[in-house]
């Protein structure tokens, strides 16, 4: 659980980095786990699964997808 948690929260900062979002570490771990499962649902849609880094990189493109879609959401 706790490796779960410090990997969402890598996932949610790589994605806040990548999307130049300045959230608190709370909501790093939270849109790390919630983009990280978004992201693996949408490649299993397509037929992709994967281990290790392929794994990471697809958690954090469905993180930046979640704050992509949290922006268009809010207007900001």
């Amino acid at each position: 659980m706790l490796w779960k948690l410090l990997v969402g929260a890598l996932t949610g900062w790589v994605a806040g980095k990548i999307m130049h979002s300045r959230s608190g570490i709370l909501w790093n771990i939270l849109l790390g786990l919630v983009g990280g499962a978004l992201g693996h649902w949408l490649a299993g849609l397509v037929g992709l699964s994967a281990v290790g880094l392929a794994s990471f990189v697809i958690s954090v493109a469905g993180a930046c997808l979640l704050v992509w879609l949290m922006r268009q959401i809010s207007g900001k």
